[in-house]
């Protein structure tokens, strides 16, 4: 078996080298300096392009591309699928590595078949209700012997293509268009709930992208079209990387706590290291809107970098992606701790507008104070105007309400009802 090749934007930015997780290590190839610059972290925050891989970093390159995978029983059950362990990155890799997250593609170019011819087909609402029903059929919908499709995350779902207003399977790295959800068993509103999330979220101007409630034979689902896909770029595919990868954090690192690299103000400073005042604001808001709707799970693969490619030879600055899983969780857990704290306090109910606003101001942001308020004044005119569909957790509008007017009354956001 020969290296994996990795490709981004049509160029061959590196190589895989070896096959061990705990040793093999990303090569970046000549060309890709030449380019995207030496130094250009456009694989990664955590990958700068280099002519000799600096030793004390490789664990963080390891860690970007482990970080590709998913994580508990989806990882098994796409592993079991493949014939391989778990922990077989580069053999994971191998197989899964032709329809990612953002817009690398990796591949093996000595496997059979390669160079491979994307390809997708139709599938009835039937056979996409049995993949939703029962995950071990197709993790990630992925055909047995063409799928290549690896997605990042611990809920089960699967992707497919959008094609001539049908739904297509995807096939030796044809680029899926939209991840298709369910909720888990015990929490049948989750799905609906996190689609009330997603509509505050275009409220407020924090995302474009469509989402919506489907059902396949049957089966309630939620439909999200991929923010990192644009088929006006070479592949169809538009560069991200979560935060995990972009901090070097691994798997439950995600959330801040002793030993994890994660903080929000490290999340900011991605983003003050490149002088963009714009998506710490747009931070600033997302985080606003998470208390509000009593998101506990704003952790760091729940936010991420978008890399676009060059435009007239130049390497743009990346920025913030857009606001994605962004679910009210307060009624569905036991704790409220926030995946990371604010000004220091990590129970939701403690926060209050002030902090967050102050929040804000400790990663640069001028008039956070005015961002946070009007984040909480559009959020106000949506739930004034817009409930969640049928199926929802009970009390789940009056609770964003109530959250809401709380952090504009100056007041703790309290408790849920």
């Amino acid at each position: 078996m020969a290296d994996l090749v990795v490709e981004l934007y049509g160029v061959a930015v590196g190589r895989l080298v070896g096959s061990d997780w705990r040793s093999f290590d990303f090569v970046a190839e000549p060309e890709a300096v030449d380019a995207f610059g030496l130094g250009a972290t456009i694989v990664s925050e955590s990958v700068p392009l280099e002519i000799r891989p600096t030793p004390r970093n490789a664990g963080r390159r390891r860690n970007f591309f482990s970080e590709l995978l998913p994580e508990g029983p989806l990882l098994t059950r796409l592993s079991s699928q493949a014939g391989l362990e778990p922990n077989d990155v580069v053999g994971m890799l191998r197989r899964y590595g032709r329809d990612l997250a953002g817009a690398l593609q990796i591949y093996d170019p000595d496997a059979p078949g390669e160079p491979r011819t994307p390809r997708t087909s139709p599938l009835t609402e039937a056979a996409i209700g049995r993949m939703l029903r029962d995950a071990s059929i197709a993790p990630l919908g992925n055909d047995r012997l063409s799928g290549r499709t690896s997605l990042g995350g611990v809920q089960d779902k699967i992707v497919l293509a959008r094609v001539d207003d049908g739904w297509h399977q995807v096939h030796d790295g044809a680029p899926s268009t939209h991840i298709v959800k369910v909720s888990p068993e015990g929490r049948p509103s989750l799905v609906v709930d996190e689609e009330y999330g997603a509509r505050a979220a275009r409220a407020l101007g924090l995302a474009a992208f469509d989402t919506r409630l489907e059902a396949f034979d049957g089966v309630t689902a939620l439909v999200v079209e991929r923010y990192d896909r644009d088929l006006s770029i070479v592949g169809g595919r538009l560069h991200q990387e979560d935060m995990n990868q972009a901090l070097g954090a691994y798997g439950a690192m995600k959330y801040e706590g002793e030993g994890s690299p994660v903080s929000l103000i490290r999340v900011a400073d991605v983003f003050r290291a490149y002088g963009d005042d714009d998506s710490r604001r747009r931070l600033l808001a997302q985080l606003t809107l998470a208390v509000a709707l009593g998101n506990l799970d704003m952790h760091a693969k729940n936010l991420s970098v978008l890399h676009p490619p060059p435009v007239s030879g130049r390497l743009p600055a990346p920025t913030l992606a857009p606001a994605y899983d962004l679910v009210p969780l307060r009624h569905h857990l036991a704790h409220r701790g926030l995946a990371m704290s604010i000004e220091g306090e990590s129970d939701h109910a403690r926060i209050t507008a002030e902090a967050i606003a102050a929040e804000g101001e400790s990663w640069g942001v001028k008039g956070a104070d005015a961002v946070v308020t009007d984040a909480l004044d559009r959020l106000a005119a949506f739930v004034d105007a817009e409930g969640p569909a049928t199926g929802a957790h009970p009390g789940l509008r009056e609770d964003v309400a109530r959250f809401t007017g709380r952090l504009l009354a100056g007041n703790p956001v309290g408790e849920s009802q």
